[in-house]
């Protein structure tokens, strides 16, 4: 969609807003061309300038998870963007079509066109005739008389350093819209009386060469659904081909997809709250203040930080902002020779790839047999980076899922040597009532608001990742050149976001969760969601390897042929989504139940590991052959299923219902592992 509206070869889907995609763009340019410099237009939006000028940006690129396996060489950190929102906009396109995206634009220019004309009439100048739907104004009597004009019909304009104001126009502008904006800048006529009086001649920018006369959007799919019929049928066929926690639990690890409950969600969509622009005058978002401030005193009470920045918008942006706020308080010490962080190989796959975008050189740090810091490494590589150390990024509890002993001694450690310890926040959900961070030794901690605090998340968004800092730090904080959030006294690290407060329009859900929840109801979630993590520990072990309690190794494909990929592809048969694969060990499975799910979820879950696992040892033991077998056809599709033919060595029902709960489940597979290995190996 995107490539065929622009015109260009490749699009990218790892965009997080308009101004991380400028960056995006300017990256990709310097990485090409490897030179220094970058011309900026004079009159570009300056919000893009504040972004690209001064400091690290994000390198997003058109993988989404290979920090995973490139760690420090990746070139994102970005895990899964906002792919909820892509999806929202392709939806959009697909309904209304390239004819209905026309019509589209064509209604917003010719509003545009018609307001123009009224300007020109009541005696104001435009800065340009050139243009699409946005008009930059000279006003031909006193701005205060236009501005408090617009107060009276709440109207909002940005106004330009050189005393002009700026008007954009949209498609849910209505002629009233149209109307009040004429009187604001005291045209005499209605919207109706200037675009019948309009010279028919005047067809603006669709008389010009920019008219785009190429076909785009050709494809069958924006040709097909343009009725609320047609559109929902086809979302809802989509929909049938995801495995999500309206079907069973999605046992994920480190992903923690806990319930999004409709008491959390509902408030965004209240007038109260939606479709405010998040450069509004203060005055006219107490609402929004309030929420920020209460929002930040419970999450500093939570983790112990003295202060939050809600301006990161997603946990990758927190970990790079978090960083950059200890490089810039480094660098405010005069310790700019300090570039060294420290990461274990038990930390978070992402912060690596943090590490290197915020100009940090990374040196890993072993853990032991139990998946905990290797102490004694620890000390062996601060004392060789003593003179250089930056920080270190640790994970609590972390990826092996191991609360370590020794987290105190490792920030104590940190601490004596100059560093600071930013520990990730992407597993807060099993510490939320029981330890704080900021107490055991961490400086500064990005949060993910989209896992342990209620935002939704899968499907990739819309996150928030705000970051909590010691007060030391709390001068570094992002800034922003709109609205000022920080003393201007050049010791912030700039601007990492196109908006003040990221994506604040979701905060109310965090703060609903809170707030419904209260102390002891969070403290509860916390102790619950532990618990239903060892109880599938204890229920799997006789079953399965739990990593850290044994030998490492891959017994299944020695002993079966058997791999990790194989177990999560016969998942699907089960109902399940897989948990997460190959990571932070090769060959492994991570799995995190979360507080949401009842022990009769978690018992269905582990009879299906248990069943898989019986299925396994039938090809052990040779009563299955080892290239054909419920594992390795898996998934079995509805088509396989339903088809007169059946060759396999073993029945449908084991195909499809290899349990007798799975009589009723509500999901069926559209895509087979075997076929997708056929067609990768052709």
């Amino acid at each position: 969609m995107v490539c065929d509206i622009t015109g260009m070869d490749v699009a990218n889907a790892s965009l997080l807003d308009e101004g991380t995609a400028a960056a995006e763009a300017m990256q990709l340019c310097h990485r090409f061309e490897l030179l220094k410099y970058i011309f900026v237009f004079s009159q570009l939006l300056s919000l893009y300038i504040k972004d690209a000028t001064g400091k690290e940006v994000y390198r997003l690129a058109l993988q989404t998870r290979e920090q995973h396996i490139r760690r420090d060489k990746a070139t994102s950190n970005i895990c899964t963007a906002q792919a909820l929102l892509a999806n929202m906009a392709a939806m959009f396109c697909v309904y209304h079509g390239p004819n209905g995206l026309k019509h589209i634009a064509r209604r917003v220019h010719n509003a545009t066109l018609i307001l123009a004309e009224g300007l020109k009439r009541a005696g104001h100048q435009l800065h340009d005739e050139m243009f699409f739907d946005t008009l930059k104004i000279h006003c031909g009597c006193p701005v205060k008389e236009v501005l408090d004009r617009a107060a009276q019909r709440q109207i909002n304009f940005r106004v330009y350093s050189d005393g002009s104001l700026g008007v954009s126009i949209d498609e849910t502008v209505k002629e009233k819209d149209l109307d009040d904006l004429l009187w604001v800048f005291g045209c005499e006529s209605s919207a109706e009386l200037v675009a019948e009086n309009m010279n028919e001649e005047n067809k603006g920018i669709l008389a010009t060469a920019f008219k785009r006369t190429s076909k785009f959007l050709a494809h069958t799919v924006f040709n097909s659904y343009h009725s609320e019929t047609n559109i929902v049928r086809y979302m809802k066929r989509l929909e049938n081909k995801d495995i999500s926690l309206v079907h069973s639990m999605i046992p994920l690890g480190s992903c923690t997809m806990k319930l999004n409950s409709s008491s959390e969600l509902a408030p965004i969509t209240w007038l109260e709250f939606a479709n405010i622009h998040p450069f509004v005058p203060l005055d006219q978002a107490q609402g929004y203040q309030q929420l920020f401030r209460e929002l930040e005193k419970d999450l500093c009470e939570i983790t112990g930080y003295d202060n939050i920045s809600f301006q990161p918008n997603s946990g990758a942006q927190g970990e790079y902002a978090g960083l950059a706020a200890i490089k810039a308080y480094l660098n405010g010490k005069g310790e700019h020779h300090r570039t060294v962080c420290l990461i274990p190989k038990s930390a978070h796959g992402t912060n690596p790839a943090s590490a290197q975008m915020a100009g940090m050189k990374i040196q890993p740090v072993e853990v032991d047999k139990d998946g905990s810091i290797d102490l004694a490494h620890l000390r062996a590589m601060v004392d060789k980076h003593q003179d250089n150390l930056a920080a270190i990024m640790i994970t609590y509890p972390s990826t092996n899922g191991v609360f370590e002993e020794g987290v105190r001694d490792v920030c104590d450690l940190i601490h004596e040597h100059g560093g600071q310890v930013y520990l990730d926040g992407a597993n807060m959900n099993a510490q939320v009532g029981l330890c704080r961070p900021a107490d055991y030794g961490s400086d500064v901690s990005h949060l993910n608001l989209h896992k342990t605090f209620c935002i939704p998340h899968g499907g990739g968004g819309p996150g928030m990742g705000p970051i909590g800092v010691k007060k030391h730090l709390t001068p570094y904080l992002p800034n922003h050149p709109v609205i000022a959030l920080q003393d201007n006294d050049g010791r912030s690290l700039g601007t990492i976001s196109a908006a003040p407060w990221g994506s604040s329009a979701i905060l109310p859900i965090s703060w609903a969760y809170i707030k419904m929840m209260g102390a002891k109801g969070l403290k509860h979630a916390t102790e619950i969601a532990i618990l239903n993590a060892n109880y599938m520990a204890k229920r799997l072990e006789k079953h399965y390897k739990i990593l850290f309690r044994g030998a490492r190794g891959k017994p299944f494909k020695k002993s079966a042929n058997i791999e990790a990929v194989d177990i999560a592809k016969r998942l699907q048969d089960y109902g399940f989504h897989a948990p997460t694969m190959s990571w932070p060990v090769a060959g492994t499975l991570m799995i995190e139940p979360t507080e949401s799910e009842d022990k009769a979820e978690l018992d269905r879950f582990c009879d299906a590991m248990i069943n898989i696992r019986q299925e396994i040892a039938d090809v052990e033991e040779g009563r299955m052959d080892s290239r054909i077998n419920p594992l390795k056809m898996s998934p079995h599709t509805l088509t396989c299923i339903a088809s007169s033919s059946w060759d396999r060595p073993y029945t449908r029902e084991v195909a499809a219902f290899p349990l007798v709960n799975l009589r009723n489940k509500s999901s069926c597979n559209f895509t087979s592992q075997y076929l997708f290995y056929r067609v990768l190996h052709f």
